[in-house]
């Protein structure tokens, strides 16, 4: 497959990729973003109960803030 050239694809019963089809599409779930080091102030009293939770407070702190991002995208 990967040796039959682009040329040869009949793309003539391919629905068109119009605005709606973009604002439904969902991101690949195994792709993984970019991470970037920061510092950020937090509460002393907020970052003692991420803590608390477990190991894994940053990527917590990460999951809480994709979610207000994602929700306040829609």
């Amino acid at each position: 497959m990967r040796e039959r050239p682009d040329e040869g694809i009949d793309y003539s019963e391919q629905p068109a990729l119009d605005e709606v089809f973009w604002t439904q599409a969902l991101r690949n779930p195994l792709n993984r973003p970019t991470k970037t080091s920061t510092t950020v102030r937090i509460d002393s009293d907020v970052l003692a109960w991420l803590r608390s939770q477990g190991k894994g407070y940053q990527s917590r702190i990460n999951a809480i803030l994709r979610k207000e991002m994602l929700a306040s995208i829609k």
